[in-house]
């Protein structure tokens, strides 16, 4: 005899469950008979939801720019090698171009990989790989490599690393996450301890020395206390401080000071930057064509400091405009992806990595010009470099973490609205301009 039925609307029994069918959820994969079914995430809907979240006009530039200086390379690389060749060695005119792409491919392996990372994730890697870089900044001068009068780089030959360029994309975070302490307790003294730590790294490079990786770092940290909010007290030291640590490198460091007189004596016809002047303007506007230039085979550092020049001559000056704007547009890119942004870390963050990057560009591009004294700097994702290419794509992976933006979901509706631009919040002078205007 059959048992009393459940009444309508009651939760089925034991029983009864047992013969429902099991319900179908999305990714799951059902399992053998008697076995617990599991979930199970698709590599491919990983990689989707990951390719929507990434800013892919951000990542589109950057990728044009590496094969800007895969190009750029094989103009440079004969230039390079026989300048270095010797009576009893001559170095092959593609000496450094194969290097390079290999290079670039472990590069561009690193820079996807740190642009798959969460934000949490990228923080906690940029803050390990700053704190493990502060080490070896601090073994540099007792076991570094000593090379052109430098000591930079930490072991030799292929197996040497230089400290300083994977310290870049880690600073830029490391000094983000401390600023974003004052959202939870704003007595904490974070812009002390930013100012510290800069200091600190600046004076293990100047003891190297490395004046320009110094004035980048420095330049960075002001960047950030600035957008984190600073009295007026110490924008009135940093300001004072900027004349004074130029003439304190000046007086201390002989390499500085033959570089400043350099610049503001005009040079000679011998000097880098005034062959870097000659080679970038030899091609004109549209260049002398591939391998066709000739001003950049007495130039010294072709393939790294001065190959913005070998492009102006081989490829012109229109396609280093190309180059400057594409600098231009990430930097923009990115400042349009923080718009309406929330968390301090990551406005600080992003805008670290990213003013590293234009701000590396823009000193490299003005030495080039005869605009400032020689830095010894890179092209960012142009020049040659094996530590510095590695640590410019993962600065650039990290900088693609932390942009990355779920296009499916709007700002918390529990936060702050973000202030909206509107006539009457202008000035009085502009204001009034703008209702006459709007009157007619």
């Amino acid at each position: 005899m059959a048992g009393p039925s459940a009444p309508a609307g009651s939760p089925p029994t034991l029983a009864q469950s047992a013969s429902l069918p099991t319900p179908y959820v999305p990714g799951m994969v059902r399992g053998a008979e008697g076995s617990t079914p599991r979930l199970r995430a698709s590599r491919r809907a990983e990689l989707g939801i990951w390719w929507r979240e990434i800013d892919r006009v951000l990542l589109g530039c950057i990728l044009l720019l590496m094969a800007i200086g895969t190009l750029a390379v094989l103009a440079a690389s004969p230039a390079s090698a026989r300048r270095l060749s010797t009576a009893a060695k001559k170095l092959d005119d593609m000496r450094f171009f194969y290097p390079h792409l290999l290079w670039q491919g472990l590069g561009l392996v690193v820079m996807l990989g740190a642009a798959r990372l969460t934000r949490d994730q990228a923080r906690r890697a940029g803050i390990v790989l700053g704190a493990a870089m502060l080490v070896a900044l601090m073994l540099v001068p007792v076991i570094g490599t000593n090379v052109n009068g430098a000591k930079r780089w930490l072991g030799v030959g292929a197996a040497s690393l230089q400290p300083s360029e994977f310290m870049k994309p880690a600073f830029a975070i490391l000094l983000a996450w401390i600023l974003s302490w004052s959202q939870r307790d704003p007595r904490l003294p974070v812009r002390s301890i930013c100012c510290g730590i800069t200091v600190l790294i600046v004076a293990l490079l100047m003891a190297q020395p490395d004046f320009g990786s110094s004035v980048l770092f420095a330049s960075v940290a002001a960047v950030l206390l600035l957008l984190a909010g600073l009295p007026g007290r110490w924008v009135v030291a940093g300001a004072v401080s900027v004349p004074v640590s130029v003439l304190a490198a000046y007086e201390l460091y002989p390499n500085a000071r033959h570089r400043i007189d350099a610049f503001l004596g005009g040079g000679t016809a011998f000097d880098q930057v005034d062959l870097a002047k000659h080679t970038l303007l030899g091609g004109g506007w549209t260049g002398t064509g591939l391998w066709l230039g000739t001003h950049k085979l007495a130039l010294p550092e072709a393939h790294t400091d001065y190959i913005f020049s070998v492009i102006g001559e081989e490829f012109g000056l229109l396609f280093c405009g190309v180059i400057v704007a594409l600098y231009a547009i990430i930097v923009a890119r990115v400042v349009w992806r923080l718009i309406g942004e929330d968390d301090l870390f990551t406005v600080l963050a992003a805008t670290g990595l990213v003013a590293q990057l234009g701000g590396q560009a823009f000193i490299n591009i003005l030495v080039n010009l005869q605009l400032f004294p020689s830095k010894g700097m890179t092209l960012p994702l142009i020049s040659y470099g094996g530590s510095s290419t590695l640590a410019l794509c993962l600065g650039v992976g990290f900088l693609l973490a932390i942009t990355r933006r779920n296009p499916y979901l709007g700002r918390d509706p529990y936060s702050r609205p973000a202030p909206r631009l509107s006539i009457s919040s202008l000035p009085a002078p502009l204001h009034q301009v703008l209702q006459r205007v709007l009157a007619r």
